[in-house]
């Protein structure tokens, strides 16, 4: 789901890229405004797997989360959960979402997650020409890493079909509006943000305040553990010790590669891969963090890095897609955040010898780290910023195409 260069919070790095256009925000809406939910429904289509503990994502808690807030701006959610092997699914996969998208009555108003949705376009695009649709677009599907290009060109022509054919399309950052947009010709009135939201969590007390590591994130190619690995082999002389908090289970191939990698650097006992975690045992990890690190080569947001944020632990993270949001500023225009160049390694490790070395850079990011968690958008305003994309679907599904 760029060109970089090192960012530290005393530095004054790249001026961000100017959006063409401002993406769609809405007005906060007024008591007055708010219909009873008994007087809206939206049918909310999901992958199978978003309520399984064993796979958490992104993705997954985003979608989770505004299926219990939007009732609260006048939208009660009632779930489709189709399972299969999305956005390629086989044949009992599409039926049953063709089944569940016929059994809904003309003008429904309809929120699809675009992993569900995005690469079925001939299930889809024929019912956007009766249903009120809107799609969740969490990550472009073509922007998944170690994808065979030729799947990766296909999956991105089936999206474009999708997108193009629904009156409402929802990204998760204002990079992302800028990314559909441009890749996939969209009219920019149709693409809106819904960024995630993060809830305040109690602040982290740490190891020691500089040695633990703290990565959460799917072990897959997209989220590049294998950079941090290699960064880590060459920093040994540091004290630091690390753990890998995510689902081993997605690509095992990745994952047997990774624990190869890890015991040729003889790094066993400094780098664990502690699998999936949820509740108290992921509120652990957080709280024995003392920087949070993410080498990922694409992603939309990072509401890991938001919720390491959440709890004042500063972040490092490659800068790429929406990553520079999710990192964002304090108040004060302190960087809760170092920002290193993807495919970099030694980038990696030279940022992590100035947060061992430099007792001032430290200071400085936990800091801005403390200033950014108050700062953090709730996930109320998520949820009304979906409501009010729904709100405003057309009630002519064909006029709208």
């Amino acid at each position: 789901m760029t060109d970089t260069t090192i960012e530290r919070p005393e530095q004054t790095g790249p001026a961000p890229a100017r959006l063409n256009y401002v993406p769609v925000q809405h007005a906060v809406l007024k008591n007055a405004e708010i219909i009873p939910m008994s007087l809206r429904t939206v049918h909310f289509v999901l992958p199978g797997g978003v309520d399984d503990p064993t796979t958490p994502s992104g993705g997954n808690a985003y979608d989770r989360r505004v299926c219990l807030d939007l009732p609260g701006f006048g939208w009660q959610v009632t779930k489709h959960a189709v399972a299969g092997d999305w956005p390629r699914p086989a044949a009992a996969a599409r039926t049953e979402l063709a089944r569940a998208l016929s059994g809904l009555p003309d003008g429904a108003v309809v929120l699809l997650d675009g992993l569900v949705a995005c690469g079925v376009p001939e299930i889809v695009v024929p019912e956007a020409e009766r249903l009120r649709m809107a799609v969740l677009v969490h990550l472009p599907l073509g922007d998944e890493t170690g994808l065979d290009p030729a799947v990766a060109a296909e999956l991105d022509a089936r999206e474009r079909a999708v997108l193009r054919a629904v009156p409402a399309v929802v990204a998760t950052s204002d990079w992302a509006v800028r990314r559909l947009v441009a890749h996939h010709g969209l009219p920019p009135e149709r693409v809106h943000v819904a960024a995630p939201g993060a809830d305040i969590a109690p602040l982290a007390p740490g190891t020691d305040g500089v040695s633990r590591l703290l990565c959460v994130a799917a072990v897959t190619p997209r989220k590049g553990q294998h950079r941090l690995v290699e960064a880590l082999a060459t920093v040994t002389d540091l004290p630091w010790s690390c753990v890998c908090v995510g689902s081993l289970t997605q690509d095992p191939e990745y994952v047997a590669h990774l624990r190869s990698l890890i015991a040729e650097h003889g790094l066993q006992d400094r780098l664990e891969l502690a699998g999936p975690q949820s509740g108290a045992a992921l509120d652990a990890s957080y709280a024995t963090a003392d920087l949070m690190v993410l080498t990922s080569y694409a992603e939309t947001y990072g509401m890991a890095v938001t919720e390491a944020l959440a709890r004042g632990i500063p972040v490092m993270a490659t800068d790429v897609g929406g990553l520079p949001e999710a990192v964002g500023r304090a108040p004060d225009g302190g960087v809760p955040g170092i920002l290193v160049p993807p495919e970099n390694s030694a980038a990696i490790a030279a940022e992590l010898r100035c947060w061992f070395g430099e007792a001032d850079v430290r200071r400085r990011l936990k800091a801005a780290a403390r200033g950014r968690r108050a700062a953090l958008g709730g996930w109320a305003t998520t949820a009304q910023s979906l409501a009010a994309v729904l709100r405003r679907l057309p009630t002519d599904p064909r006029r709208a195409a």
